[in-house]
């Protein structure tokens, strides 16, 4: 494996015994953790603007848009930075990072850009000019393919393997069960009763605790 990696020209899945490897040496650990630690942060971010619309705050315009544009940076981020290695930071070409055989790479990558679509479409939602109801499906959906995504990604050799698998599974059981309430709550929202407000909390509390996590990942 550090072979083939070493002849493509990068060796992010190689094994963590070969000196010049980055994955699971303590450099490429200390990267990834700080980097899920920024997107828990956000995540935070986005799970407080949420708990202050369940409690029908009075809602100020930068209050309202603060979900999206955490999304927005978070995309940006992870399209610039998730991999030390990968374009625009690292010595892989465009093509390579997102059309690549390194799979961990090419779903950071599409993370990015699935977090900049969603956000650009909750900026205008947020700003009334996107009104009807569908408009509110990309959201919780993206909540559910990134959790369903999270149980087959994978950072290769890892000395951490397992316990990195432990902690996707449990951060994508709780993102499908995050977007599904959203979701459940979203299309019932016409005819919601007083009782739909436990779906709203559901979904913000799940947001919180999916921040916590990633601020407390570890490899």
């Amino acid at each position: 494996a550090a072979e083939h990696g070493a002849a493509m020209g990068h060796d992010h899945h190689s094994s963590p015994t070969v000196p010049d490897s980055w994955e699971g040496s303590a450099a490429g650990i200390a990267y990834s953790e700080q980097n899920h630690h920024i997107a828990g942060w956000m995540v935070i971010l986005m799970g407080l603007a949420e708990v202050s619309h369940v409690m029908r705050l009075p809602s100020f315009m930068w209050a309202r848009l603060l979900l999206p544009s955490a999304m927005l940076f978070v995309g940006i981020f992870l399209i610039v930075w998730s991999d030390h290695e990968a374009w625009p930071v690292g010595h892989l070409s465009f093509a390579e990072t997102f059309f690549g055989q390194d799979h961990e790479i090419v779903q950071h990558k599409f993370y990015g850009l699935l977090a900049l679509a969603v956000g650009g479409v909750e900026s205008f939602r947020r700003l009334g000019r996107m009104g009807h109801v569908a408009w509110a499906t990309p959201l919780p959906l993206m909540a559910i393919t990134v959790g369903i995504m999270l149980f087959s990604h994978s950072h290769g050799v890892h000395p951490s393997a397992h316990k990195i698998a432990m902690h996707h599974a449990v951060m994508g059981t709780i993102a499908i069960t995050a977007g599904s309430s959203k979701l459940f709550f979203d299309w019932r929202r016409p005819s919601a009763g007083p009782g739909s407000t436990r779906w709203e909390w559901l979904w913000a509390g799940l947001l919180l605790l999916i921040g916590v996590q990633l601020l407390f990942y570890s490899e």
